[in-house]
């Protein structure tokens, strides 16, 4: 086999290389986009399971209490309460008055209503005596409907 004979023998295996590549490239992305699509269904749960209680110990999470419970306030209390022992901690390093742990503790943890969710409770107590009113009730006095409803609030 001569040299020229050599180049036209894999210049034609190259064509064919070549005609073949549009092919393999077309298998190829399709086959991943198969694999993707089982892959993503089969891991549907854990898209489901995404971002809950990552953060937390099985030993946390199993925990019962409720946002309102009465065990949860004494513990949001409690951990209230060592944070501002620490704070105390810091001041008096730097030379500075400590401050009165528990009233710092009742300061932050009472209930504060703003003008503007006071003034929707208010609407909202007009509306349910407009309500009573056209089934043939007496109203209530909205000043002291408010004042309930905000003590209400406060016992959640």
């Amino acid at each position: 086999m001569t040299n020229v004979t050599r180049h036209a023998c894999s210049a034609q295996e190259l064509v064919s290389v070549h005609d073949a590549f549009g092919t393999v490239l077309w298998v190829v992305c399709i086959g991943g986009l198969v694999i993707a699509v089982v892959a993503l269904i089969s891991s549907r749960k854990v898209w489901d399971d995404f971002g809950k209680d990552g953060l937390l110990l099985d030993s946390e999470s199993s925990r019962g209490h409720g946002d309102g419970s009465a065990t949860a306030l004494r513990e949001r209390d409690e951990e209230i309460r060592q944070m501002l022992e620490a704070r105390n901690a810091r001041r008096a390093r730097r030379g500075e008055r400590p401050l009165d742990v528990e009233q710092e503790l009742s300061r932050l943890t009472a209930l504060q209503i703003d003008p503007e969710l006071r003034s929707e409770i208010r609407d909202l107590v007009i509306a349910r005596n407009y309500r009573r009113t056209r089934a043939g009730k007496p109203p209530l006095d909205v000043d002291a409907e408010v004042e309930r409803e905000v003590a209400r609030l406060g016992n959640l």
